[in-house]
């Protein structure tokens, strides 16, 4: 009997697991496929010349530009941008922790300051930089105060939340305990405001190095960005193949490092922040208050232009500005400007956040999706959103196809991210309740999968009309036309009418608050069973 039990024992334990070991190679083999199968088309398009070498170069002349342009003047170029970036970093770093730190730690500093400074935060870092050229050139000390303006505002709003919320908790640890100031700061207050600094870190880590590649493009004679430029305008596609691929990896390496230093520094449990914080409520005194900082910066910059102390033509005075306002605003050409950036964004965004929405959903529902498409848009993920520009260009023009597309680019990422990560962090039970029930798809996502992602989608939304608007930004600066705001704001520039930029900059703050404002509110009532 014996005997008997043993005989299954006896069979080739091979045949057990060839299905396993071929399922694991299959597995292992599925992120492979969307790369060699675009790979294979790249090679058949070149080849066959369906497009002409200037503007879709063979694999081949691309690997040889790796390999001509990498033996130096690649990584020469790369160096500088990696040096700008480290010191930009380091100084918008160290003034947005103390800027954060006094305004978390002081409830009449953030009266005082905050609303006055997230007012400026309004305004894009690109919408900057035509008043920046004007005040300091188009040297390295440009590059700098872009690097510091971008990097400063997302470590001080992330590390003031994370100080100000820490205070009510600890206040009374702290005088249970009867530590001094120094030991407070350290043992609990920096704790718990690291995972908050930490988030903003990642968010001035990714907007510096999108910042210097946008200033690079527009003024500079070095760096990864100038390089990107001379290429194009050579039509030597192949090089900005190359600067892509590297802008990229520099991406990728960023982004694992910051994601290590966070398990390294974080290693106890925490929430997640990722959110813009938001700012106290001001009621009757506080909001006069709020307002004295504002007022005296107004009378500062009125007096420095009514004695002469900056020259008008680089610093138009306050009035100036708000007759240049009321004057564009009376003959139509800010309406104008402003209607068609608008056209753009809301354009931009239907197509970039209808293609990340389906294509999140996709992936968030099938895991054999996932597997084949996800490794490879997380790759192109890591590549900066202006490193795009040069090649968009040679593809589509400077007409509104090439504006169109880029916007599309900045919206879809955002939304996709949130809908695949909403979708796939669903529930099982609701799997197994759609197949209790029979639903088909069309109702499964109706019923089921769509309210449940809800939050996240959501909130990918209110980061893609956000992003649509300063891509639009962008896309009107390196791709001049007849209209738009930015392009107004570079017509104004050209004419020295400085009136005329700073008006441009104050109605983009204003559309920015307002679309980050609406994003809110549609977030917000989506989501308002969680504020119960």
């Amino acid at each position: 009997m014996s005997k008997i039990q043993t005989l299954p024992s006896l069979r080739p334990p091979a045949r057990l697991h060839l299905p396993a070991i071929g399922a694991g190679i299959l597995d292992r083999a599925l992120p492979w496929l969307l790369p060699v199968g675009l790979f294979l088309l790249w090679w058949l398009a070149a080849r066959h010349h369906w497009m002409s070498e200037q503007i879709l170069p063979a694999p081949a002349l691309v690997g040889q530009s790796a390999l001509e342009f990498g033996s130096g003047e690649l990584w020469g170029h790369l160096w500088i941008s990696l040096q700008r970036l480290g010191i930009g970093l380091l100084a918008g770093i160290a003034g947005g922790v103390l800027l954060g730190a006094w305004l978390g730690l002081s409830r009449r500093a953030e009266a005082l300051v905050y609303p006055s400074f997230v007012a400026l935060a309004q305004i894009p870092t690109l919408a900057w930089i035509p008043l920046f050229m004007l005040f300091f050139g188009i040297g390295e000390t440009l590059k700098l105060v872009v690097l510091v303006k971008a990097v400063v505002v997302p470590v001080t709003l992330h590390t003031l939340v994370g100080v100000r919320d820490a205070q009510p908790r600890l206040r009374e640890a702290a005088a249970v305990l009867r530590l001094p100031p120094h030991l407070l700061a350290w043992r609990l207050v920096l704790p718990a405001a690291l995972p908050a600094f930490m988030a903003g870190l990642r968010l001035a880590l990714a907007t510096g190095w999108t910042s210097l590649l946008a200033v690079e493009l527009l003024a500079s004679s070095e760096g990864i960005g100038y390089l990107m430029v001379w290429g194009r305008q050579l039509f030597m596609l192949d090089l900005v193949f190359v600067c892509i691929l590297v802008i990229g990896l520099v991406g990728a390496l960023m982004d694992r490092g910051i994601n290590r230093l966070d398990s390294l520094l974080l290693f106890w449990p925490h929430p997640a922040t990722a959110e813009r914080p938001r700012g106290p409520r001001l009621h009757g005194w506080q909001r006069l208050q709020a307002a004295l900082l504002p007022l005296a910066l107004l009378a500062l910059w009125q007096a420095s232009s009514a004695l002469a102390w900056v020259d008008a033509n680089i610093l138009a005075s306050p009035l100036d500005v708000l007759r240049a306002l009321h004057q564009g605003l009376l003959d139509g050409s800010l309406p104008k400007a402003l209607g068609a950036s608008l056209e753009r964004t809301v354009a931009g965004l239907a197509l970039g956040g209808g293609t990340g929405l389906a294509l999140g959903l996709l992936l968030g529902l099938s895991n054999r999706a996932e597997r084949i498409a996800g490794p490879s848009l997380s790759a192109l993920r890591q590549v900066a959103i202006f490193a795009w520009v040069p090649l968009l260009t040679a593809w589509f023009g400077l007409g509104e196809a090439a504006k169109l597309a880029f916007v599309a680019l900045a919206a879809f990422f955002p939304l996709f991210i949130a809908t695949q990560r909403g979708v796939a962090g669903l529930s099982p039970q609701l799997g197994e309740a759609a197949r209790v029930m029979r639903l088909g798809l069309g109702k499964r996502l109706r019923l089921l999968v769509l309210p449940g992602a809800a939050p996240a989608i959501f909130a990918g939304l209110r980061l893609a009309l956000i992003y649509a608007w300063l891509g639009t930004i962008g896309a009107e600066y390196f791709m001049p036309s007849d209209g738009g705001i930015a392009s107004y704001m570079l017509g104004a520039q050209q004419l020295f009418r400085m009136d005329q930029v700073m008006a441009a900059m104050v109605l983009v703050g204003l559309v920015g608050a307002l679309l980050g404002t609406l994003g809110q509110r549609i977030e917000a009532r989506a989501t308002r069973w969680r504020t119960a």
